[in-house]
């Protein structure tokens, strides 16, 4: 047996020192906990050291000898008494919570239960079988790497464009991307990828889960895996599966080059982290991690302890009441910012995180611990504010320091473009900011994500070519994802051979994607979308990590790509589409110098009757540039164009009267209908002609008089 050393319980998981490793556990109701070490390729155990010391609930050891690259897991001792909450089962290897590092995936099989599968006494018997086989390992991970002179973009809220992507969809097929790259970090910093952000002008990359998570055992049973990754287990290791130099902790070092060559062209990269549930699932899931290590404490249980509070649909959620799951929330956000240094956080379901007893909680601990925390707070926070609890929708309801994932928006803008009615007051709440959900309190339009489109649901071409989901392939009967997608077809069910059929698709992208960006607010660009990638209407495609997921680079839409970038050239040329505060009205100076006027298309002030017209589908918006309200980085007033913006949801075309108190004459910058007929000017006073279902955007040229 190897030498153990009375070792430190701080830090928790597996720390080298350059001699050898110490590691801790925390756990406050086991027994006993040994410590496992495994061979290089992991199928033999080659020590079992029992962690005789315990301070603060924690215990610990040290190994001397041993390095990065060492294979370990732990055993942990206690009662079996599902009933009172309790679930240790010495038989099962488990994961260090704490782990920088795990190689391999869970060949699935009954041995990784805890309880007997399949008994009469459900989960109630213990399992007597050693898991070890069937788990992957920990691996200590050697934490030097060489950041050069790396150093955070540090992006304004206000000139944020995000891009939503996966790590692996993003590269599989790109034909510019050496093929033994594809599918990992490496490939998404290759310089094809980069120069495809560059050029679109995105500022920040969101990555789905790179936690390290499961397959589900129904999945794999089903030759799926769960693409999408929202099933963590590791939430201090990068997965391995998109390491393309190796998993023994390579994968570390792999993902730290991808941030560092995203920095170094000033790209932001931002986590999808998934901290309400783990994969453990419900009681009846297995014994991975948590659940054997202290299961009463990671958990939130139900008054009978056997079975677990579920806010998130996925059988558990973890217990942010115990200060302990707090710590290891806590610990793992600040070491990725401050050891793999990335720049923000996108919370799934963060209603369920902000539960303290039942309801959700405004001013529980968890926010409390991130606002005082000096490294955590200063990176960028996006929740999304919905979990599947009672009262969990909270869109607009979470303190300043943080933004959301705006829902309404998403909502409100599919709505509109399909031709719903009575949807233009809340289209003027959309495009402005969301005043009506965050301004009360205290926050200012950046608060609002906005996005049309995400990783969850309909990409855009296939929002504007279905009705339905087509979800067989999930292997669900199509009772799977979301039934009312707020989507539209524009007449015919997917693919079509119709021209106009074709031509209104099309047109209802770039509506979309004008809207999006020059919306008020931090847009999100879900990846593919400037591609027009579909799912061939898979609405829930969690589970499709093929061809329907990965993007089609070779059969890319050219014409909307470079629309896209365009209208993104636009947003990042004009600080009156980026502004830090709200739109304050008429109320500013008096007649005719407001910074913001919503027009019908007669040319005149929408009144409250025109607000309420419930078939209007056609409104115009004018963008005061010399009342933008914002200091520049040196407090210098911030000024820029005037713009002027016609929305027609109608089918039939629109004539706007343009008006003469602004400016006496218009250049057309966007025409979503005749894309090749802009660069136009148009005098005031004269109608300017918006085809069915478009939007126009017009620069004021030639002011009537000096504001």
């Amino acid at each position: 047996m190897p030498t153990i050393w009375p070792g430190r319980p701080y830090p928790l998981g597996a720390a080298w020192d350059g001699e050898g490793v110490n590691f801790a556990l925390f756990s406050e109701n086991a027994t006993g906990v040994e410590l496992c070490l495994f061979d290089e390729d992991g199928g033999r155990e080659t020590a079992r050291i029992p962690l005789t010391e315990q301070t603060d609930l924690v215990w610990h050891g040290y190994v001397p000898g041993i390095g990065p690259g060492q294979l370990y897991g732990y055993r942990v001792h206690g009662p079996y008494e599902p009933a009172a909450g309790h679930r240790f089962n010495s038989n099962k290897l488990l994961f260090d919570p704490y782990a920088k590092a795990i190689s391999g995936r869970v060949q699935w099989s009954d041995i990784a239960f805890g309880y007997r599968v399949g008994a009469p006494e459900g989960d109630l018997l213990p399992d007597d079988r050693d898991s070890a086989p069937a788990l992957p390992k920990c691996v200590v991970a050697d934490p030097r790497f060489d950041w050069e002179d790396d150093r955070r973009p540090n992006i304004p809220w206000h000139d944020a464009i995000i891009y939503e992507t996966h790590v692996k969809g993003l590269t599989m097929r790109h034909p510019d991307v050496p093929e033994h790259l594809r599918g990992t970090y490496a490939g998404l910093a290759s310089p094809a990828i980069i120069e495809h952000f560059r050029s679109l002008g995105v500022t920040s990359i969101e990555l789905l889960p790179v936690h390290h998570f499961i397959n589900d055992r129904q999945l794999v049973e089903r030759g799926l895996v769960n693409y999408w990754g929202y099933n963590s287990i590791g939430y201090f290791a990068p997965e391995c599966r998109y390491s393309s130099a190796g998993a023994n902790g390579e994968q570390v070092q792999e993902f730290k080059q991808m941030v560092k060559a995203l920095h170094r062209v000033g790209l932001e990269v931002i986590l999808d982290v998934v901290y309400n549930h783990t994969a453990e699932g419900n009681h009846l899931g297995p014994t991975l991690c948590f659940r054997g290590i202290d299961n009463a404490s990671y958990y939130r249980l139900t008054a009978d302890r056997r079975y677990y509070m579920d806010y998130t649909g996925c059988g558990n959620t973890l217990n942010m009441m115990h200060p302990r799951s707090l710590q290891l929330i806590m610990d793992s956000l600040r070491y990725w910012v401050t050891e793999m240094r990335v720049d923000g956080f996108r919370f799934d379901l963060a209603s369920a995180l902000a539960r303290e007893l039942h309801e959700v909680d405004r001013l529980g601990a968890f926010f409390d611990i991130i606002h005082q925390d000096p490294v955590i707070s200063q990176a960028k926070l996006i929740a999304e504010p919905w979990d599947l609890g009672e009262g969990g929708y909270q869109v607009g309801n979470f303190p300043p320091g943080w933004t959301e994932w705006n829902g309404k928006y998403r909502d409100t803008m599919r709505d509109y473009w399909r031709g719903a009615d009575s949807t233009l007051p809340e289209f003027a709440y959309r495009f402005t900011g969301s005043s009506d959900l965050y301004r009360s309190n205290g926050r200012r339009p950046v608060a609002s994500i906005n996005f049309v489109t995400a990783h969850d649901g309909f990409p855009l071409r296939d929002l504007v070519s279905y009705n339905e989901k087509h979800n067989r392939a999930n292997g669900e009967d199509n009772r799977d994802g979301e039934s009312h997608n707020r989507s539209w077809n524009c007449g015919a069910e997917g693919p079509s051979e119709d021209s106009e059929i074709n031509a209104l698709r099309a047109r209802q992208q770039r509506n979309f994607l004008v809207t999006l960006l020059l919306s008020q607010g931090v847009p999100m660009l879900l990846g593919g979308d400037e591609l027009g990638r579909t799912q061939q209407g898979n609405n829930n495609a969690y589970c499709q990590d093929n061809e329907v997921s990965w993007y089609d680079w070779e059969n890319a839409d050219r014409d909307l790509l470079d629309f896209t970038r365009r209208v993104i050239g636009l947003l990042r040329g004009h600080p009156n589409f980026r502004r830090r505060r709200w739109f304050e009205g008429r109320a500013v100076h008096g007649n005719g110098d407001e910074d913001i006027a919503w027009l019908t298309p007669a040319g005149k002030e929408m009144t409250r009757h025109d607000w309420e017209q419930a078939f209007a589908k056609s409104v115009g918006v004018f963008l005061n540039g010399q009342r933008i309200h914002s200091p520049g980085p040196r407090g210098e007033q911030i000024e820029d164009d005037s713009f002027l913006l016609l929305f027609n949801a109608h089918h039939g075309p629109m004539n706007f009267k343009l008006p003469t108190r602004w400016g006496k004459s218009w250049k057309v910058l966007l025409d979503t209908f005749e894309p090749g007929r802009e660069n136009r000017t148009l005098r005031a006073g004269r109608n300017a002609p918006v085809g069915p279902r478009a939007v126009v955007v017009l620069q004021m040229t030639r002011p009537a008089h000096t504001f």
